[in-house]
């Protein structure tokens, strides 16, 4: 199993001061600093930041030229596809664009492609079927940066192609970017790009261009921010980073779902029992993400896509049922499909340093949730091959400080496709050159990482004794959210907490109730979820633990108390 390092965030800032400024504690002011917000304004948007605060489309790389060109070709009433992915930052990018170009009376309609079938992104057969459909211009959407070929057949055909996408860009010899031949390529990734903020996912770029096309149009800002939502569920999904305009956005949209007037997403959360006017960063990315996604895995996303644009409560309700029964499966076979992979690493691969595992009957779908169990487990970048139709197929999930893309690129000559991101990628490759690439990927890594980049560092924010813990500060806390990706929930710490008392509780045994108290007697309610026999039996003896923890406000039959949520711990005599 993984090894972990506990270790205390020690950046410095005017703590007492900008918590003066903000009129928050110096606790919560310190939390800000460890997300790396520095500066007053960097501060006041991170608090409070809105919708005003997202930065202009326009200095996304040849935005204007994309809206040029949209707008001519709409007003001339030429057809237009959108060529979006089956994931759910495609399936949301999609539905954006769709809809704003419905509204500004475009002649468009939509391909997403086939996840086994087609593979990612834009192919050829794509391209050839726009053709013979008499489509003009093709959009793509979370894809096509890497298209270089498809979009000179799409030329030679006589299509216009305009890029959206937000994917790392290969370089061509001389060091620039290497980007496919098309009359717009807006990217913000692109070496050229004005953006201050490059880290948005494909339906971000999306609802920027369509914020452009509303502008053009004369469409008021209002019915753009009514498509907030959607933004959000995209960040949220494609595991972007809550920093900067991606955390105002996931905020502002948060807030907006409730309001939503789209009745496929209702129908989602209702399916789900969850309470629309109460969702967090967690709902979208646990719950209602996965439903959407679900049906681009063990079917097709025009599935997801269909629930989000239907205008029919019947429908929608079918639909809603379907993505769920969807989802509940893919849960099943991805639990079968990490229990494999995790026996083949304790067997074979456990001193690689980076996980390559062949499972040749895992669903290929599942193969990037499989590798990011097992970089969760392992903590170690992990890599999941199965058995596709015409080569081995495979997805990647990354560690910090191990960049997968530029690794894929070092032994490019090894694969016959590969796309991606620093933290995840997807790729293909002949079986008989599995070995091969495991073996290089591995050589290769030894050379940029070091042992200690494998022991997974858990960061405290704050070495909180409880005495300094009470409701004031708890929900001063809740300023932070949304939480998730790169604005975690704020971790505490304490040392040597004596066990008074410690149970298993839970139909499933998957709960330890605890009282804990400090070296001056104070005593507070803890819970640890996990496998509460194992804790038990961990624990034996011992009368003292350390605890990382998160505060929380325990309600019950009326009574309000503060409880400590056990993130980690270790024994002590």
């Amino acid at each position: 199993m993984k090894k972990t390092q506990w270790m205390v965030q020690t950046k410095k800032a005017d703590f007492d001061g900008i918590g003066q400024a903000f009129h928050i504690s110096p606790v919560t002011a310190r939390i800000i600093r460890n997300r790396d917000v520095v500066g007053m304004e960097a501060i006041r948007r991170y608090l409070q930041g809105t919708v005003a605060d997202l930065y202009d489309p326009l200095l996304l790389p040849d935005m204007e030229l994309a809206l040029d060109v949209l707008c001519r070709k709409i007003r001339a009433g030429e057809r237009i596809r959108i060529v979006g992915d089956y994931d759910i930052d495609g399936i949301c990018s999609t539905y954006l664009l769709y809809r704003a170009l419905q509204r500004v009376g475009a002649a468009v309609d939509y391909e997403i492609p086939d996840r086994i079938k087609d593979g990612y992104g834009i192919n050829e057969a794509i391209i050839r079927a726009a053709a013979q459909d008499g489509i003009d211009t093709i959009l793509t959407c979370d894809n096509g940066i890497a298209a270089v070929q498809q979009a000179e057949l799409a030329a030679e055909l006589g299509m216009t192609m305009v890029i959206t996408d937000h994917h790392d860009i290969r370089q061509n010899e001389d060091g620039g970017d290497l980007l496919p031949r098309a009359a717009a390529v807006v990217d913000p990734k692109r070496k050229d790009s004005r953006y201050p903020y490059p880290e948005i996912c494909g339906g971000m770029v999306a609802y920027k261009l369509v914020k452009g096309l509303y502008q053009r149009f004369c469409i008021p800002e209002s019915e753009w921010q009514d498509l907030l939502p959607f933004a959000a569920i995209a960040t949220v999904g494609d595991v972007m980073k809550l920093k900067d305009e991606n955390r105002i956005v996931v905020k502002e949209g948060l807030k907006r779902i409730g309001q939503t007037e789209n009745i496929g997403l209702h129908k989602l959360i209702e399916k789900n029992r969850l309470d629309p006017d109460r969702l967090t960063a967690y709902h979208i990315g646990f719950v209602i993400g996965p439903c959407l996604n679900a049906s681009g895995r063990l079917e097709t996303a025009k599935v997801a896509l269909s629930l989000l644009l239907s205008e029919d409560e019947a429908e929608a309700d079918a639909l809603a049922d379907k993505l769920k029964t969807l989802n509940d499966t893919r849960k099943s076979m991805t639990a079968k499909s990490v229990e494999a992979a995790a026996m083949l690493v304790e067997e074979r691969y456990l001193e690689d340093w980076v996980l390559v595992v062949f499972l040749p009957d895992c669903h290929e779908s599942l193969a990037g949730i499989v590798a990011g169990r097992l970089r969760e487990r392992y903590h170690k970048p992990s890599i999941v091959l199965t058995r596709g139709e015409e080569a081995v197929k495979g997805s990647g999930r990354s560690i910090e400080g191990y960049h997968m893309f530029e690794a894929l690129v070092e032994v490019q000559e090894l694969l016959l496709k590969f796309g991606g991101h620093p933290m995840a990628a997807g790729l293909s490759l002949k079986e008989t050159d599995i070995d091969a690439f495991r073996r290089r990927l591995n050589e290769n890594a030894k050379k940029k990482l070091t042992e200690a980049d494998l022991v997974e560092k858990i960061w405290i924010d704050v070495a909180l004794p409880l005495e300094y813990i009470d409701e004031p500060l708890i929900q001063e806390l809740h300023l932070l959210e949304p939480f998730g990706q790169g604005n975690e929930k704020p971790q505490f710490a304490q040392r040597h907490l004596k066990i008074r008392s410690a149970r298993v509780a839970g139909k499933l045994r998957n709960v330890v109730l605890l009282s804990l108290a400090t070296d001056s007697n104070a005593v507070m309610e803890a819970r640890w979820f996990g496998e509460g026999d194992r804790f038990m039996e961990e624990m034996g003896d011992s009368r003292f633990m350390d605890v990382i923890y998160h505060p929380e406000i325990n309600e019950y039959n009326g009574h309000r108390s503060i409880q400590l949520m056990i993130r980690q711990y270790r024994f002590t005599a």
